[in-house]
């Protein structure tokens, strides 16, 4: 397990200077809300991250295994919501954001913290996003992202679904509720009086020929994660597995 955390911070050092900083941003780019929105989703995100933060500590005490897991996954996060496709008429990019299987692994309110850290990395190493708009960005990938491929994947438990679907669901519904959340947060800041529903109609639209399909192979490649960790490490990290723990 060291020997895996050691090698997932290698590579990450690596990707920060190998890896080019394209001309576009990821998520809502920097500058694009204004100043009083971007406080706003500030207000929003910041209690998430809280309950997070205090999870994260009442899981590692009664569970000293939880952290490097956590760590882990955070890595995967980092690196899966690394792949942009810009979509220039909606000022953001699309992409894959791994907060579905995610949520699986170690519960929603961790999943928000970890993608917190992955967005402030990319914001100031990569220059994807923005500080202004992390707020925003960590509401639309850490919260939405997160809580929705979560309650998916329950969902589908309760209605005797076998766990390979519901990491399918998980990831599937991570990503698009993701760019829902985002087209909901551009059109509330940028819409004049009286035309927010159309701009959302329309930004969803503009993300629809690359986010409709890249969310189904999220969601399989969710799916086949799931399998290959659970079938390792069930064992190993028993209910950390599938957020049991993340109250």
């Amino acid at each position: 397990m060291i020997y895996s955390i050691r090698s997932a911070c290698l590579f990450l050092v690596v990707l920060f200077w190998a890896m080019p900083s394209p001309a576009w941003a990821m998520h809502v780019s920097e500058g694009i809300l204004p100043a009083g929105w971007a406080g706003l989703w500030y207000a929003v995100t910041l209690p998430f991250i809280a309950l997070g933060l205090r999870n994260l500590r009442r899981r590692t005490d009664a569970e000293p295994h939880a952290k490097p897991l956590v760590a882990l996954v955070g890595a995967g996060v980092f690196v899966i919501s690394c792949m942009p496709i810009p979509v220039p008429v909606a000022g953001t990019c699309s992409h894959p954001v791994g907060t579905g299987i995610a949520a699986i692994l170690i519960g929603p309110t961790l999943t928000t913290v970890v993608a917190s850290i992955a967005l402030v990395l990319q914001a100031l190493f990569l220059a994807h996003g923005g500080l202004s708009t992390l707020g925003a960005n960590v509401f639309a990938m850490g919260v939405v992202g997160a809580f929705s491929g979560y309650g998916a994947f329950l969902l589908c438990k309760r209605l005797g679904a076998s766990p390979m679907i519901g990491a399918f669901f998980a990831g599937l519904v991570g990503n698009w509720s993701t760019y829902a959340a985002t087209s909901f947060v551009l059109a509330a800041a940028l819409a004049g009086e009286g035309q927010m529903t159309s701009m959302m109609s329309g930004i969803l639209l503009a993300f629809t020929p690359t986010q409709l399909p890249l969310g189904i192979v999220e969601g399989f490649v969710s799916a086949g994660a799931y399998g290959f960790i659970r079938s390792r490490l069930f064992g190993l990290y028993g209910p950390t597995l599938e957020g049991q723990k993340d109250a």
